[in-house]
């Protein structure tokens, strides 16, 4: 098969005799060459300069967005500084009224304490949890006896 398609197309093909020779072009792209080249020398300068100034303002603008980005950030900081001295001043004073006003009530309540009479012996039997249980058993009966004898019934 491969062999009849050879022979198709090569009974289809023009012999190269027969073939037309391609067009010759004409030399008209050395001149605008030429032309290009010299527009480019007169013009270079100039549009040399222009490119160098926008890119230096370029430059210097986005320096001068950092340097204000950079006076911003040290303001916010130098704010929050301040504010936390303050914050802490008036913590350590919240602190100091706050010692002070326990000193006077340790002292209120150590007069309070030292107003009551009772005697060691009956506070260190009071610590006694065996002698505690024993008075609330005699408290429980004598509330017992109470209310059987006003005949109190309870909803229960």
């Amino acid at each position: 098969m491969a062999e009849a398609k050879k022979a198709v197309t090569k009974a289809t093909r023009k012999p190269a005799t027969k073939r037309k020779p391609a067009a010759k072009r004409k030399p008209v792209a050395a001149k605008k060459s030429a032309a290009k080249v010299t527009n480019a020398k007169t013009t270079t300068p100039a549009f040399v300069g222009s490119a160098q100034e926008t890119g230096r303002n370029i430059f210097l603008a986005s320096l001068g967005f950092y340097g204000k980005a950079y006076d911003q950030a040290q303001e916010q900081f130098g704010s929050l500084q301040k504010e936390l001295k303050a914050r802490r001043k008036k913590a350590d004073k919240a602190y100091m009224e706050l010692v002070s006003r326990g000193v006077k009530l340790e002292k209120v309540a150590k007069v309070a304490i030292d107003d009551i009479d009772l005697p060691k012996l009956e506070l260190e039997r009071l610590a006694d949890r065996k002698a505690l249980q024993a008075q609330l058993k005699k408290a429980k009966a004598r509330f017992e006896e109470l209310k059987d004898s006003v005949l109190f019934k309870s909803a229960a």
